[in-house]
């Protein structure tokens, strides 16, 4: 897949909330995901498709209740592509916030081989 295809269906899925199939799919199995900053509950920086996922999986388990989100379409230059992730959303015990990524993405050899977000 060209890198403009990887972040045609990247959206897609996003936009229906798949992430997992996204990641499946289109991440290398040596993916390194950045986060903007450490927390409690999440490194600064994830490696492997299979940790990838289970950082997922936490932060599905973290969410209340989803309320609404957006992807926009993907600006794509070379072997890389950016797009904004914006979600509404009550986690549990934080309460509602609206939350608001750019995500940033380098592709080698047709698969995602990184991740990162700032906000």
């Amino acid at each position: 897949m060209t890198t403009q295809q990887i972040a045609d269906r990247l959206v897609e899925l996003c936009r229906k909330g798949d992430f997992e199939t996204a990641q499946k799919e289109l991440y290398a199995e040596d993916v390194v995901s950045i986060e903007p900053e450490a927390t409690p509950q999440f490194e600064k920086e994830t490696k492997g498709l299979q940790a990838i996922l289970e950082k997922g999986e936490k932060f599905q388990s973290m969410v209340e209740e989803m309320h609404g989100g957006s992807v926009t379409d993907p600006v794509v230059a070379d072997n890389s592509f950016a797009m904004v992730l914006m979600m509404d959303v009550t986690m549990k015990e934080m309460g509602r916030m609206k939350m608001s990524e750019l995500c940033v993405y380098k592709v080698k050899d047709g698969k995602v081989i990184s991740e990162e977000f700032f906000m």
